[in-house]
């Protein structure tokens, strides 16, 4: 009995942890393991640069560029029947539109041209918030293929990616008109 109750408090522990740690990021959007370990410690949780880690790959919190260009803790929307449900208000800042120059569809493939050297950071966002409509985006330096789920339309893809890529919807507006 009384294992079951310390591994139920243990639990209790982790997701509340857990929890703290998301509103953490939306709130304070750390730009390091340090910062963010801190901050816990200020929360009253004593955990270890490791414990920390494991955690932030639960989460699936990644580093995203904010609105000035420097990198910060961001968390992904969840997805429905995601098994990990974290309460937190949803924080999201959107990728400037500094690297990207334009976007076509081939058939039911999406092709997006940025500036040398963004493709990577673009494809990584569309893969972490956009995984619903989006199977993959793979990039290479300056050029992404996105690769969209079956099903889904050429118009549920502008929608998201106009999500994610401020000025994007505006610029493409011509590629919504009805099949």
């Amino acid at each position: 009995m009384l294992s079951n109750l310390a591994y139920l408090y243990k639990m209790i522990t982790k997701n509340r942890r857990l929890a703290i740690i998301a509103e953490l990021v939306n709130t304070h959007s750390p730009n390091s393991q340090g910062k963010l370990l801190k901050l816990l410690h200020e929360k009253g949780f004593s955990i270890t640069q490791t414990t920390l880690s494991r955690d932030i790959k639960q989460l699936k919190i990644s580093k995203m560029p904010d609105e000035r260009g420097n990198y910060i803790y961001t968390i992904p929307p969840q997805e429905s029947g995601h098994s990990t449900r974290i309460l937190t208000k949803e924080k999201f800042v959107p990728l400037t539109n500094r690297g990207f120059i334009s976007f076509e569809f081939s058939h039911q493939l999406g092709v997006m041209k940025t500036r040398p050297g963004y493709a990577s950071e673009i494809a990584s966002d569309i893969n972490n918030h956009a995984s619903f409509v989006i199977l993959g985006a793979i990039a290479g330096d300056d050029i992404i293929l996105l690769i969209p789920r079956e099903g889904v339309t050429k118009s549920e893809i502008l929608d998201v990616l106009a999500k994610i890529i401020p000025g994007f919807k505006r610029e493409h507006e011509e590629l919504r008109t009805p099949k």
